[in-house]
């Protein structure tokens, strides 16, 4: 039984209203844009990964204005410490006792900018909020809002100053994704736009919290029939014995895979999940997750993230796909 507090119509309606919100400053990567709504509405969060200066801060502000909602952005440096992003409790000489001020990460939606530049305790930080959206300091557990979305960009490892993120923390990310250069014709027409003007001044809230709470809610209760579930399954349990994968995708990966396949779903007007769903987030959400066994691209002219690409394209078409799912 779908939310009552939300028709069908509704649903692609206000997702189209953020998808259009977010494309008028991301022009050329509608689906970007859209893994980006994947993510919010699945509950999972978002790894941006590529080089500077091709807008992945400008998505995750982008879709921050779109929601009418609380947001900090936290710039990841070497120098931040671990207390900036979950708060501290500082001693109140007046009353003589101890009172907690929140860091960055209470809000709805915490950008955060260039990740890998600081170090791996500040990155750990964000563990126990992106799991189980709250945060423990001083043994005392404080519930952050919801929705809850971290939105992360990452420069790539070969850069100077970066730190490469540790798996547990990778593993909290439901999909990765990377920008990639505009288009000829991006290019020029954001050359001519934003001269003068920041797109992202005119951009105002289309939806509440509230309402993407309930949108959520809409999303987690699409069909997935056992034959679909059977089939995320397969896919992970073949990573799991690929021979070009040391690492394969873990349990988690397989239930963000069914969570993003309800939202794709629902997005595209169904409210049940069929296989094309599933297969295609198959690469965002499993590939970051994944490791590849040493030597696997070696004679072949190939990287560690291209041959991970290839193995999960020969998984795709090597597991048997169910007919007549729904």
């Amino acid at each position: 039984m779908l939310d009552n507090q939300v028709a069908p119509e509704d649903f692609a309606r206000e997702t189209e209203a953020i998808v259009g919100s977010v494309t008028r400053v991301i022009d050329g990567k509608p689906e970007i844009v859209r893994s980006a709504l994947v993510c919010l509405l699945a509950e999972g969060h978002l790894l941006i990964e590529d080089v500077p200066g091709v807008g992945k801060t400008m998505l995750a502000r982008a879709l921050a204005a779109t929601i009418d909602a609380t947001v900090r952005r936290i710039q990841f440096t070497p120098d931040l410490l671990p207390g900036d992003v979950t708060g501290v409790s500082v001693f109140n000489p007046v009353d003589r006792v101890f009172e907690f001020k929140p860091g960055a990460v209470f809000a709805h939606i915490v950008i955060a900018d260039e990740i890998n530049r600081s170090s791996p305790k500040t990155q750990s930080a964000l563990l126990e909020a992106m799991e189980e959206h709250r945060v423990t300091v001083d043994g005392t557990s404080r519930s952050l809002p919801d929705p809850f979305l971290v939105v992360a960009t990452q420069n790539p490892l070969e850069m100077e100053g970066t730190y490469a993120l540790p798996e547990a923390q990778l593993d909290r990310f439901m999909m990765r994704v990377s920008m990639g250069y505009p288009d000829a014709e991006s290019e020029a027409l954001m050359l001519r736009q934003r001269d003068t003007v920041n797109p992202l001044d005119d951009l105002r809230p289309v939806v509440t919290a509230e309402r993407v709470s309930q949108l959520i809610g809409f999303a987690r209760n699409v069909h997935v029939s056992p034959a679909v579930e059977e089939y995320a399954v397969g896919l992970a349990r073949a990573t799991r014995s690929h021979p070009d994968v040391r690492l394969g995708a873990s349990p988690r990966a397989t239930l963000q895979l069914v969570r993003a396949a309800k939202v794709w779903a629902a997005l595209d007007g169904r409210d049940f999940v069929i296989p094309d769903d599933v297969a295609a987030l198959l690469e965002p959400i499993f590939a970051h997750r994944m490791i590849a066994a040493r030597g696997s691209g070696a004679g072949r002219g190939r990287s560690s993230a291209e041959s991970l690409t290839a193995a999960l394209r020969a998984i795709a078409s090597s597991v048997r796909v169910p007919l007549a799912a729904h």
